[in-house]
C-alpha cells in the first residue's frame, strides 16, 4: 500500500462517516481553542500590568515607611504606618545622591470638595511641582503646582477632568476658588485626560502642596517618596543611596522599603506567565479529553469496518499497513482539528478585544505551537489501540462481518 493511497483510504473514510468525523473534529478544535484563548487572557493581564507600571514613570524608585521584613506587606505598610515617620527633611535629604534626578514626595487621604453648593469625595493628593515629570502626567489645562520651596504651603489646587466636569460645569476651572476639607484653594490647572493609572484615577483627585496635605490631614508622615533615577543603570545606584542615607537619618535604622519599577514589574511579570502556563496546562487537559474521545470513536470505528479490514488483508495489506492506515485517520482528525481550534482560538480573542478594549489579547505562539503538538501527540497517542485491534483482525473473519 504506497502512502498516496493510504491517505486517500484515511480521507475516504473520514468522508463517508461526517458525524463521526465531526465529533472528533468537535472535540479537539474546542481543547486547542481553550488553550489558545486561556493563554491569550493570560498574556492580555501580563501586558495590562506591565503598561500601567511604565505609566507610573521611568526609572522610577519608591520609597514605602515601614520595612517589608517587619511589616508583612500588610495594613501598616499599605497606610504608610511606621514607628519612625518619612519626612520631607528625609525626602529632600535623598537629592544627596548622584544617582537621583527629582523627587516627589507623596501624602494621600481624602477628603470633600465642594463648590458653589455643589459637593463629592475625592481622593487628595499632596506633592510638588516635580510630580508631574516623574508620574509623566500631562496638563489639560492651566499650570501644575507652583514651584515653591516644598515646605512652603500655598492655597491652590490641581484637579482631574471628573472633579472638574461634576463641580464647576461649564465654567472656566481656572482661577475658580473651590473648597478641599475645611480649606479653600485656587484652581491652578486641570489634569490631562490619563484615566486610571496605579495607585490613583488621576480623572478623580485632587492634587495641592504636600504642607497643605500634612496641614489637611494633619499628619507629619508621607505616604511615599517617588525618585525618578537619572538613568536606568543609576536606578540600583539610587537604591543603594535611599537605604544609606534614611540609615543615616535614622539612627542607624533601615526603617524604609526601597523598590524599582523595574523589581515590581518583574514581579508581577513572573506572576502573570505562571498564570499563563497554568491556564495553558488547563487548557491541554481538554485536548487529552478529545484524546480519549477520538480512541473511543476510533475503537467503534474498527468494528463497523471489519469487512473493509478484512479486504484490505485479502488483497495482501499487512498488520503495519492496517495499523498506518488507522493511526493516518486519527493524525488526520487530530490535524484538522488543531487548525480549526486555532481559528476559533484567534476568532475568540478578537472578539475579546473588541468588547474589552484596554485589553491586547494576542495569544502566544509558544502556546498555540504547543496547543497543536499536543493535539498531534493525542491523535497519535490515542490511536494506537484502535489501529492495533483493527491490524489483529483475522481477515476470514473479518470478511464475514465477525
Amino acid at each position: 500500500m504506497r502512502l498516496n493511497d493510504r491517505n486517500l483510504l484515511a480521507m475516504g473514510a473520514l468522508v463517508r462517516y461526517p458525524l463521526r468525523t465531526l465529533m472528533m473534529l468537535t472535540a479537539t478544535a474546542m481543547g486547542v481553542a481553550a488553550v489558545v484563548v486561556l493563554t491569550s487572557l493570560g498574556e492580555a493581564a501580563r501586558s495590562y500590568v506591565a503598561a500601567e507600571f511604565q505609566s507610573l514613570g521611568t526609572h522610577l524608585v519608591i520609597v514605602i515607611p515601614g520595612r517589608s521584613e517587619t511589616s508583612g506587606g500588610g495594613l501598616g505598610m499599605m497606610i504608610g504606618q511606621t514607628p519612625r515617620d518619612l519626612t520631607l527633611a528625609d525626602a529632600q535629604a535623598l537629592l544627596r545622591s548622584s544617582a537621583v534626578k527629582k523627587i516627589a514626595p507623596m501624602m494621600v487621604g481624602s477628603a470633600s470638595v465642594s463648590y458653589d453648593g455643589l459637593e463629592r469625595e475625592s481622593p487628595i493628593l499632596g506633592s510638588t511641582p516635580e510630580l508631574l515629570d516623574v508620574r509623566q502626567w500631562s496638563m489639560a489645562l492651566g499650570e501644575f503646582l507652583p514651584n515653591v520651596d516644598m515646605e512652603r504651603a500655598a492655597s491652590v489646587c490641581v484637579i482631574g477632568e471628573t472633579v472638574r466636569r461634576e463641580l464647576l460645569r461649564d465654567q472656566p476651572p481656572i482661577g475658580k476658588w473651590i473648597r478641599v476639607g475645611d480649606r479653600r484653594c485656587r484652581v491652578t490647572g486641570v489634569l490631562g485626560n490619563a484615566g486610571r493609572s496605579v495607585m490613583v484615577d488621576v480623572d478623580e483627585i485632587v492634587v495641592i502642596p504636600v504642607v497643605s496635605a500634612q496641614a489637611l490631614f494633619n499628619s507629619p508622615s508621607l505616604f511615599r517618596i517617588l525618585i525618578q533615577a537619572k538613568s536606568r543603570e543609576a536606578m540600583a545606584t539610587a537604591q543603594r543611596d535611599v537605604r544609606r542615607i534614611i540609615k543615616e537619618r535614622h539612627q542607624g535604622e533601615e526603617d524604609v522599603t526601597v523598590i524599582t519599577q523595574d523589581a515590581v514589574l518583574a514581579t508581577f511579570d513572573g506572576i502573570f506567565s505562571a498564570l499563563t502556563y497554568a491556564v495553558g496546562g488547563i487548557g491541554a487537559i481538554s485536548l487529552i479529553v478529545a484524546g480519549v474521545l477520538i480512541m473511543n470513536v476510533m475503537l467503534i470505528a474498527v468494528s463497523q469496518r471489519t469487512r473493509e479490514i478484512g479486504l484490505l488483508k485479502a488483497l495482501g495489506a499487512r498488520q503495519r499497513q492496517i495499523t498506518a492506515l488507522f493511526l493516518t485517520e486519527a493524525v488526520f482528525l487530530a490535524a484538522m482539528g488543531a487548525v480549526v481550534g486555532v481559528a476559533l482560538g484567534y476568532l475568540a480573542s478578537i472578539g475579546l478585544g473588541l468588547i474589552y478594549t484596554d485589553l491586547e489579547f494576542q495569544p502566544p505562539l509558544w502556546a498555540v505551537g504547543s496547543a497543536v503538538l499536543i493535539a498531534l501527540a493525542c491523535g497519535v497517542i490515542f490511536g494506537i489501540s484502535p489501529a492495533r485491534r483493527a491490524a489483529k483482525l483475522d481477515p476470514i473473519k473479518a470478511l464475514a462481518g465477525k
